[in-house]
C-alpha cells in the first residue's frame, strides 16, 4: 500500500511530506515535483503570495540517481517567507520557548475557518496555533505526494486531468470533458476552464468579487483516464473505491460536497435512465455506453473513466471583512481578522484534486498488483488487463 503523511504549517521553515509504499526504480527528479507544484499556483484570483512563492523543493530521501530505492520518500518544500521576512516568521513560527509567547494573539476568529473550532478542541488562546495548520498552503505537501502517484500511475496508462466547472454563480455550458491531452490547454486559461464562454463568465464573477473584497467557490472536476478495471472491492465499506475518492476529495480545505459521476444529477432519474448499459463485442469485450457512474460500480473500477468532483465554499478570510464574530479574548463582538488572501482558489483546487485522485488509485493499484520493483508492478497489472480481455466471464 502506499502511505504518506505531511507536516509543516503554512509560515512555518518548511512543508515535509513522507511517501512510503512506492515500487523501486521509478524515475523521479525535483523538477517533476516542482512543475506540479507551480501547476497548483495558477488561476486568475489567486492573491499576491503566489506570485513570489516559489516552491522551493528537496528530496531529501528514497531517491538514488534519478530513481526510487523502494524504501520511504521524503520532500521538503522550503517556505520562501520564512527567509523574505525572517523579522516576523522565524520569531512567530519559532519552536524554541524563549522566542515566545507572542505579543498581538489572534483572537478575532474567522467564520467558516477551523479558528474557534480548533481553539476550543485544544485549548488555544491564540488562533494562529490553529489556522497555520488548517491552512491550504498544506496542500503543496499533498500535491508533492500526488506527483509520486501520478509518475507511478502513467506507467501503466493512466493519466489525470481537472478543469473548472463552476465559479460561484457562472458555470460552463460545455458537456465536453477535457482529455489527457488537454491538460495544457486547460492550465493555460486563466480559470482553468475549456469553455471559453464560461471562462469569461467566471473571470467576471472574480473582478464583481474582488471589487467588494469578498470571496468566491466553486466546482471543480477531475478524471482519471485509462483506470484498470477492478481496482476496489466490494466486500468492506473501507475497500469500496469511490468511498476512498469521497474521503480523499473531502479532507481537502474548504471542499464541502463530492460527487462520483452524475450523482446529483441521476438521483432525479428514473432507474431505467439512470444507469450504463452494458453491451459486448467480439472486438472490444464488454462496453459500457455511457459512465453516468464515473468509472465505478459496487466500489470498483469499470474500466470507463473515473469521474470526481469537489465543491468548495468561498474562502473564509476575507479583503473586506464583514463577517461578525467574537473576540475570544474580550468576549467583545467585532469582525474577523485578516490575512493576505485570495479571491478564490478553485483553479487550485482542480490541481490539488487531480492529486488526491492519483493517491487514492495508485494506493489501489498498488494493493492489486503489488511489486517491489516498477517492473514487477507493471508485470502484475498487464497480466491482469490480459487476463479480463480474455473472454467473457465464466469463459
Amino acid at each position: 500500500m502506499i502511505r504518506y503523511l505531511t507536516a509543516g504549517e503554512s509560515h512555518g521553515r518548511a512543508l515535509v511530506v513522507i511517501v512510503e509504499g512506492l515500487p523501486a526504480g521509478l524515475s523521479v527528479t525535483a523538477e517533476d515535483v516542482a512543475a506540479e507544484l507551480g501547476r497548483r499556483r495558477l488561476g486568475y484570483g489567486r492573491g499576491p503570495r503566489m506570485r513570489f512563492e516559489q516552491d522551493q523543493v528537496t528530496l531529501v530521501s528514497g531517491v538514488r540517481h534519478g530513481r526510487t530505492l523502494g524504501s520511504p520518500v521524503a520532500i521538503e518544500i522550503a517556505n520562501t517567507e520564512w527567509d523574505r521576512n525572517p523579522e516576523k516568521w522565524q520569531r512567530e513560527m519559532s519552536p524554541r520557548a524563549e522566542d515566545g509567547p507572542t505579543q498581538m494573539p489572534l483572537s478575532q476568529v474567522r467564520p467558516g475557518h477551523a479558528d474557534l473550532a480548533g481553539m476550543q478542541k485544544y485549548g488555544f488562546t491564540d488562533a494562529r496555533d490553529v489556522l497555520e495548520r488548517a491552512s491550504a498552503r498544506e496542500t503543496a505537501a499533498r500535491v508533492a505526494a500526488g506527483t509520486l502517484a501520478k509518475l507511478l500511475l502513467a506507467q501503466i496508462g493512466v493519466d489525470i486531468v481537472s478543469h473548472v466547472i463552476q465559479m460561484g454563480s457562472a458555470s460552463s455550458e460545455s458537456a465536453q470533458r477535457p482529455g489527457p491531452k488537454d491538460l495544457s490547454l486547460v492550465d493555460a486559461n486563466e480559470v482553468r476552464c475549456l469553455d471559453e464562454q464560461g471562462a469569461e463568465e467566471m473571470i467576471a464573477e472574480i473582478k464583481a468579487a474582488s471589487k467588494d473584497g469578498d470571496s468566491l467557490g466553486g466546482i471543480v472536476e477531475a478524471i482519471a483516464y485509462g483506470v484498470p478495471i477492478g481496482l476496489g472491492s466490494h466486500v468492506h465499506w473501507d475497500r469500496k473505491l469511490d468511498a476512498a475518492l469521497a474521503q480523499a476529495a473531502m479532507s481537502i480545505q474548504a471542499v464541502k460536497g463530492v460527487e462520483i459521476g452524475d450523482g446529483f444529477e441521476v438521483a432525479g432519474r428514473r432507474g431505467s435512465s439512470a444507469h450504463d448499459p452494458i453491451t459486448w463485442t467480439d472486438a472490444n469485450g464488454y462496453e459500457r455506453n455511457s459512465n453516468l457512474s464515473g468509472g465505478l460500480e459496487g466500489g470498483i473500477s469499470t474500466g470507463e473513466p473515473v469521474v470526481v468532483r469537489a465543491a468548495m465554499k468561498p474562502l473564509a478570510t476575507l479583503n473586506r471583512p464583514t463577517l461578525a464574530t467574537v473576540d475570544t479574548a474580550t468576549k467583545e463582538p467585532g469582525v474577523s481578522f485578516k490575512e493576505r488572501t485570495d479571491v478564490t482558489a478553485v483553479p487550485a483546487l482542480g490541481v490539488v484534486l487531480e492529486h488526491m485522485v492519483a493517491l487514492v488509485l495508485a494506493n489501489e493499484s498498488a494493493r492489486k498488483f503489488g511489486g517491489d520493483s516498477l517492473n514487477e508492478f507493471v508485470r502484475n497489472a498487464r497480466a491482469s488487463k490480459d487476463a479480463i480481455a480474455g473472454g467473457p466471464v465464466g469463459a
